[in-house]
């Protein structure tokens, strides 16, 4: 196992990469958490949130391609999901050095994306509704209005970034792709499992008790499976390694 892996985290909508920083006492040693900010909240609050998914993923893939690691891994829930699979695609485009593996939670994959769905989710109700069938909002948000105002204006410009995004088929990634699920989640193992076909390496999917936020709800069972499947991609690169040399 190597002495360091970085593991790049993406946000879900409406959300900041904050939401990860929980996972800090589950995680080995071995395992530096990054969350990936977006620009607009958190402590990139002053920059300007971005609506165009393209424009975004651009932007977050300079960053990660002149801030990465020797050992790193992308992860993403949900929108997050798809922002790390462009990310991978721009860097792969830009011919830079890729992840050892893309870590996809929660989201259809890319073939499967519909971005008119996000772009008839207009209105304050919508949105606020939208949230509430997902789960994964404490109660007590939607009983602070000035909170559940500023957690709504995020999940619409993430909305619009989600409902810009346009599926090309493009080469397969030569990297193992890992994807993981709540049993309860309207998604569906079949819209997860189509991950498969971004990949020539291995892929993975690993179902967990929950819905849509299921890696809130069996927290400590998904760290341990992501756990394994980023020590598996490590295992894998440097069995890759002694086979060239």
């Amino acid at each position: 196992m190597p002495s360091h892996v970085a593991l790049y985290c993406l946000p879900c909508a409406g959300a900041s990469a904050v939401m990860y920083l929980r996972w800090k006492r589950l995680l080995p040693s071995w395992v530096e958490l990054i969350p990936v900010e977006l620009p607009g909240r958190g402590s990139r609050l002053g920059k300007n949130p971005q609506e165009n998914y393209r424009r975004l993923v651009e932007i977050l893939s300079q960053e990660i391609q002149s801030a990465a690691k020797e050992n790193y891994v992308l992860f993403g829930h949900s929108m997050g999901a798809l922002l790390a699979y462009g990310i991978t695609r721009q860097l792969y485009q830009l011919t830079s050095r890729l992840p050892d593996a893309l870590l996809v939670s929660g989201c259809e994959a890319p073939v499967r994306q519909d971005g008119e769905r996000y772009r008839r989710i207009r209105t304050e109700a919508a949105l606020v509704a939208d949230l509430k069938k997902q789960g994964g909002t404490p109660e007590e948000v939607f009983d602070n209005p000035e909170l559940l105002a500023m957690i709504v204006d995020l999940l619409r410009i993430d909305y619009r970034v989600c409902g810009s995004f346009e599926y090309l088929k493009e080469e397969l990634l030569s990297i193992p792709i890992h994807c993981f699920g709540g049993r309860s989640d309207s998604i569906g193992t079949d819209n997860l499992s189509l991950w498969q076909q971004e990949g020539s390496q291995i892929f993975t999917l690993d179902l967990f008790d929950g819905g849509h936020f299921f890696l809130r709800e069996s927290e400590a069972a998904f760290v341990h499976v992501l756990m394994k499947r980023m020590q598996e991609s490590q295992v894998g690169k440097m069995s890759d390694s002694s086979a060239v040399a």
